[in-house]
């Protein structure tokens, strides 16, 4: 009976070492990048919006990290190198999207930077790209294009007519419309029309999806759209795969403007708690930033109105926040939960995000 008893601790004992070694995998991965999205806005944010600190369901999840930004060369990024470091492990030069730090901004193309997206395309999962910015722009285009200068928007929309990996992805939205519109006919593309021919559903103003579509496209006139109308869309689409999908959303936070950075941060927080009670067990969702901005909560008394008061400066200042509208380089805040999360912890460095992802689905270790 003893030695029973014995082969069973045993076989429970090696059963929960077993699962200790081998995590669960996650089935998709949904990266969340608030641009300029930095802890010092963060925190302004939850004081804006619900008069008290530490109420965003960011600062809520289970595992964070602080994740340093700095580019092949400098201390502080732009987008491009930011987002480039993230999806590609690798840091490059700033101005320059999934090409190694061998690029010369506008001059010359260094090596051609595979990006988690491609990874997943290249295996036959579902992707999507979702942006309030420009769908050419920089943190969207480091996803899907490979140029040596961020401004290429042309190039860059023409890279995601002929993808490297795959068919590309099966979802991309954004704001822009006429600047890629215009900016690919310069290169003798109809852009509709080639997205036609490839099977895209194109949509040129917010709203929900066309019914029983394989894959989108919504080039809007204007960034102002509903976050979870286009998420969740994009889920009930990409969901579809039963390989899994990758789904990256972008939304600005940069608070040159004050008052409407932190209502986008807020707009994401929301989005970002909607997502986690309506994506399964199976899916790691990461928020993370590319880059801090110049911005300081220097006053103020709790429940009183943080933005009112002010009477003598633009919309980026207020008697309470200082803003001095630019990129910083110090740490921020990766928050994560689901298969794979636990890997965000400590310090990491923004090419450390890759990584995280790559394991996260099983396809490499992390260092």
């Amino acid at each position: 009976m003893v030695g029973r008893r014995a082969f069973v601790a045993l076989a429970v004992l090696g059963s929960f070492t077993l699962s200790q070694a081998a995590p669960r995998r996650a089935r998709n991965v949904i990266l969340f990048l608030g641009d300029a999205g930095g802890i010092p806005t963060l925190n302004a944010a939850s004081a804006y919006g619900h008069g008290a600190p530490l109420k965003l369901f960011i600062q809520q999840m289970p595992h964070i990290a602080l994740m340093e930004t700095s580019t092949a060369d400098e201390w502080v990024t732009d987008s491009a190198a930011g987002m480039t470091a993230i999806v590609t492990g690798q840091k490059t030069r700033s101005g320059v999207l999934s090409q190694s730090a061998s690029a010369v901004r506008g001059t010359s193309d260094g090596q051609i930077l595979k990006t988690i997206l491609e990874h997943a395309e290249e295996r036959g999962l579902s992707t999507g790209v979702i942006t309030n910015m420009g769908a050419a722009d920089a943190t969207p285009a480091a996803c899907y294009a490979h140029v040596n200068d961020r401004r290429k928007i042309g190039e860059i929309f023409a890279q995601f007519l002929k993808p490297r990996f795959g068919d590309g992805p099966e979802v991309l939205i954004g704001a822009g419309r006429e600047a890629v519109l215009n900016a690919v006919r310069e290169l003798g593309i109809d852009a509709e029309a080639a997205l036609r021919e490839r099977g895209y559903a194109v949509m040129d103003r917010p709203g929900p999806f066309p019914e029983n579509v394989r894959r989108v496209v919504g080039l809007y006139d204007t960034a102002e759209f509903d976050p979870w109308q286009a998420v969740e869309g994009a889920i009930r689409l990409l969901e579809r795969n039963r390989r899994g999908y990758f789904l990256m959303v972008e939304w600005d936070m940069h608070a040159d403007n004050l008052k409407r950075g932190l209502e986008h941060v807020l707009q994401m927080d929301e989005l970002i708690r909607r997502t986690a009670s309506r994506v399964g067990q199976d899916t790691l969702i990461i928020f993370a930033a590319d880059h801090s901005f110049d911005l300081r909560l220097r006053g103020g008394r709790k429940g009183e109105p943080l933005l009112e008061g002010d009477r003598s400066a633009g919309p980026a200042n207020r008697p309470y926040i200082r803003v001095d509208g630019g990129h910083t380089g110090e740490e921020v805040l990766v928050a994560a939960q689901g298969p794979g999360a636990e890997r965000v912890r400590g310090f990491i460095s923004n090419t450390d995000l890759f990584r995280i992802m790559m394991a996260a689905y099983g396809w490499m270790p992390v260092r």
